[in-house]
């Protein structure tokens, strides 16, 4: 099963930016549909960004569309999520998820294997 591994995450004021990493194990990275989810205090875990295995196919949750903008190296089994415009109610707990079908469309009713999160808090 792949490993996870989430950085990049900090404290930083309303309107700027951050970039957060997901680290992956494993040699099929490159064929998996990638993911990005967050859990706010006291509130559930909440879709964010998904990237299918070529980098062709994205989708985002309306809440950070237009600002916030998923990618993937498959050279380095990374996937990134840039933050840009943050505000306060970003503020969560980030999890990288990955889709561990090979090749297949997006659907991130797949992305099930999880990292452990990575913490971005946004002062007003």
């Amino acid at each position: 099963q792949v490993q996870l591994v989430e950085s990049g995450g900090g404290l930083v004021q309303a309107g700027g930016s951050l970039r957060l990493s997901c680290a992956a194990s494993g040699r099929t990275f490159s064929t998996y549909a990638m993911g990005w989810f967050r859990q706010a205090p006291g509130k559930g875990r909440e879709f964010v960004a998904a990237i299918n295995w070529s980098g062709r196919s994205i989708t985002y949750a309306d809440s950070v569309k237009g600002r916030f903008i998923v990618s993937r190296d498959n050279a380095k089994n990374t996937v990134y999520l840039q933050m840009n415009s943050l505000k306060p109610e970003d503020t969560a707990v980030y999890y990288c998820a990955a889709d561990q079908r090979s090749y297949r469309d997006l659907d991130i009713r797949y992305l099930e294997v999880w990292g452990r999160g990575t913490l971005v808090t946004v002062s007003s």
